[in-house]
Formats: C-alpha cells, sequence, structure tokens
C-alpha cells in the first residue's frame, strides 16, 4: 500500500456534509454554516488546536461559495507575497465577481508588518481573510485586524468523531478499502492522536503499512499493535511537529507535579526542538497563575517578568530565563484555588443567570436612582473598625454561597484564619 499523498489529504472533506466535528459552528443553524449558506461570510480567524478542520473548513467554504481561493504561510511569506496576492485580489474585481478569500495558514507567526499590510484590504472588502492559529489571537493578532475579524474557536474531535474518521477513511480511501483492516481495539489509536484528525490518520496509514507482509492483506489493529509501531516510528507519524503538543503537557505536569529535573528536560527538548520562546513564557505564565497561585503571589510576577525578558531578549540567551523562572515554578508551593474559584463561579452563573444586583452595592449617579433606593443602606468599610463591615456583597440568591476556599499552603492559611474572623459564619470557613 504505497501513495506519495498521505492519507490524511487523500481524505480531506469537500463538503460540510462530508466534514466530521465543530458542530457548533457547521452543524444545524450554526453560526458558521448559516453565513456560509447565505453566502456571506465574514473575514475570520480559526482558532484551534492541530488537525481539527481549520484548512479544511477554509477550503470547504472557498468551494461552495465558489470563491477564488488563495492561500499563504506565515512560515515562509513575507510582507511582498501578502500584498502580490491582495494585487491579485483585486485584478478579480470586476461586476459582481465576489471578492476571493485568502487563507493564511499560522497567522500567529506573522509579524506586525505583515498584519498591518492586510488591513486595508481587509477593511475595504478586496478580499476576506481566513486566518488558522493554534495560538490564542488575542496574544498574537494586532488589535486592528482582530477588530475586523470574528474570531471562531475550534475543539480537538471527540471519540465518536475520530472513530468516524477511522470508518470513512477504512471504506472510502480507494488503497486502505482494498485491504481488509479490523479495528479489534481503539484505545491505542484515539489516545496517541489527541483529538487529532490529522495524526490519527496518520497512525492508521503507518501501522496498517508496516503490518502487510507478501501478499496479506490483512490487519487486525490492537492496543499493543498500535503502540509497538509508534515507538518504532514515532518521527513518521510526526511528520508536521504536532509532537510538540505533547511534549508542552509533559513539561507543564511536571511543572505542577513540582519536579525540576523533568520540567528543564522537557523545556531542553522545546530548545532543541526549535519550539518558540514566546511560546514556552506564555505556557510558564499561565501555570504561575493557574497552578502556583496563590501559595507563592510572587510567581505570577516572576513569570509576566521572564515573559517580557523573552520578549526583549530572544534566543540563545532566553533558554537561561526560560529555565531559572521553570526551576522556580516546579520549586513552589502549589494552590488551584483561584482556578477553581472563578471555575465555580462561572458554572454558578451559567447556572443561575443575571441575577439582579442588591439595591445597595448599585451605582446611583441620578437623584431618579437615589430616590429608587440605588445605593441605600450602603456600608462604607473604612468607616468601621478593621476597616470591615459585614453586609451581603453578592445577589440576594446567593447569599452565604462560597466560591473560595484557602488550601493548605502557608500563605493561603493566613488567609483563612482572616476570612473565619470575617466571614466564618457566613461562608462556613
Amino acid at each position: 500500500m504505497q501513495s506519495n499523498q498521505p492519507l490524511a489529504d487523500r481524505m480531506r472533506p469537500k463538503s460540510l456534509n462530508e466534514y466530521i466535528g465543530q458542530q457548533h459552528l457547521v452543524g444545524e443553524k450554526a453560526v458558521l454554516r448559516q453565513a456560509i449558506e447565505s453566502g456571506r461570510i465574514p473575514s475570520f480567524i480559526l482558532w484551534g488546536p492541530p488537525g481539527v478542520g481549520k484548512t479544511t473548513l477554509a477550503q470547504i467554504i472557498a468551494h461552495t461559495l465558489d470563491r477564488p481561493f488563495y492561500t499563504l504561510s506565515a512560515i515562509n511569506s513575507g510582507v511582498k507575497d501578502v500584498r502580490e496576492t491582495i494585487d491579485k485580489a483585486k485584478k478579480q474585481q470586476f461586476f459582481h465577481a465576489p471578492n476571493p478569500i485568502l487563507f493564511i495558514d499560522e497567522i500567529h507567526r506573522f509579524s506586525k508588518s505583515q498584519q498591518d499590510s492586510l488591513l486595508g484590504a481587509v477593511e475595504a472588502g478586496t478580499i476576506t481573510l481566513i486566518g488558522a492559529t493554534t495560538e490564542n489571537p488575542s496574544f498574537e493578532v494586532i488589535s486592528a485586524l482582530l477588530s475586523r475579524c470574528q474570531v471562531y474557536i475550534l475543539k480537538p474531535l471527540e471519540k465518536d468523531e475520530l472513530l468516524q474518521l477511522v470508518h470513512r477513511a477504512l471504506t472510502h480511501d480507494s488503497l486502505l478499502k482494498s485491504l481488509t483492516v479490523t479495528l479489534e481495539e481503539d484505545d491505542a489509536l484515539l489516545r496517541y492522536s489527541g483529538g487529532d484528525g490529522r495524526k490519527l490518520l496518520n497512525i492508521l496509514e503507518l501501522v496498517v503499512e508496516s503490518n502487510l507482509n507478501g501478499t496479506s492483506k490483512t490487519v487486525t489493529l490492537t492496543n499493543q499493535l498500535v503502540t509497538d509501531r509508534l515507538q518504532q516510528n514515532l518521527a513518521n507519524y510526526d511528520k508536521n511537529g504536532e509532537q510538540h503538543y505533547d511534549i508542552v503537557s509533559a513539561f507543564i505536569k511536571s511543572l505542577r507535579g513540582s519536579d525540576p529535573n523533568a520540567a528543564v528536560y522537557w523545556l531542553a527538548r522545546m530548545v532543541e526542538g526549535g519550539e518558540d520562546p514566546k511560546f514556552i513564557a506564555r505556557r510558564l505564565l499561565i501555570l504561575a497563575s493557574e497552578d502556583v497561585g496563590l501559595a507563592n503571589p510572587n510567581a505570577l510576577l516572576l513569570a509576566n517578568a521572564a515573559f517580557d525578558a523573552v520578549n526583549k531578549i530572544g534566543w540563545p540567551e532566553s533558554r537561561i530565563i526560560l529555565s531559572e523562572i521553570t526551576v522556580y515554578l516546579a520549586n513552589s508551593p502549589k494552590s488551584n484555588s483561584a482556578y477553581a474559584a472563578i471555575n465555580d463561579a462561572q458554572q454558578l452563573v451559567r447556572a443561575t443567570g443575571d441575577l439582579p444586583v442588591p439595591l445597595h452595592l448599585r451605582n446611583a449617579p441620578t437623584r431618579l436612582m437615589k430616590d429608587l433606593g440605588y445605593g441605600r443602606d450602603y456600608q462604607y468599610a473604612h468607616q468601621y473598625e478593621g476597616n470591615f463591615v459585614e453586609q451581603n456583597y453578592l445577589p440576594d440568591d446567593l447569599n452565604g454561597k462560597r466560591l473560595y476556599t484557602p488550601q493548605d499552603n502557608a500563605h493561603e492559611s493566613k488567609f483563612l484564619e482572616r476570612l473565619k474572623k470575617l466571614w466564618g459564619k457566613r461562608y462556613g470557613y
């Protein structure tokens, strides 16, 4: 079984009906499907992990709407390439022809000047921009361009969606359907793919090809077989560098687990692999708040300082800065109490809706609002002993609902003692 074209490319869907996943965007009456069906799509950015259908979706949209389709990769395209593509698009603007689609893969890698070169064409409607990124566009896309684009978030593929991909490949691919491939166990196949459809199909192709012996056309896929083949051929199925998501996962989990030795090892793997230093620094910044948190509030300050320093320094010296903050965060006490608090609070808001703000907490800039009782009976804490007075600060229906629970570390133990004294009865500390 040999083909110059990888299985993932051979199986790339041509229409929305063939597209698997992202039903929140392209399912019945979903926002992007409605835009496509109306024939009017805005410029937008697709943000999501690798292998979830960003490029495919852009191609399907262009095909469905019969639009000219230009594609640039931020890795090997400069300002000159952008301007040349926009000039081509302008030349196609005659009569009532729809404006072309410009798809930019990995738009987060575009420099500010490259992104600036897109602004005029996007604003004038010369092109409809579709960008694809694995990074948070709030960090990587300039605000002027971001304000002109919608942002749609794509999710990792779920188990049933990944199995749909496998079934479709086995029954529709011209090479695979000529074989007898039995999926006896799927745990390893799904686990190694990590929700990445392209990686899943690469693994499937690799394992099947490596198990065809002589004239035999029968392959039975088991967890052991998949694991054995991937350990022998890791580089083959990771052709596009998706493994760095597994490595950064190991890096974060080693930091969370307070193991500086493992954390520095995974840091070195990223450094040697040519990872973007800002990518690493940004994740350290998130971890400092999410996993170290209030057990060591200085961690967030130092991680932010490290992020700024990395921006100023660049490779190769940034590796020293990243090593320092990695070791510091690994050795810091851990608490996710702030992370847990905001998660619980958001869940509560979704469950209870827009509860009214208590009258005594409302702003009263006008006489009418004062007459209606806004701000009445509010007690100004600084006028009381210890700069504290007990009153209800939550919506009335949530009075006494505790969302923050200090964890067992030296810093938050002090918080707990104070909370017991101030709010022990109301919140049960």
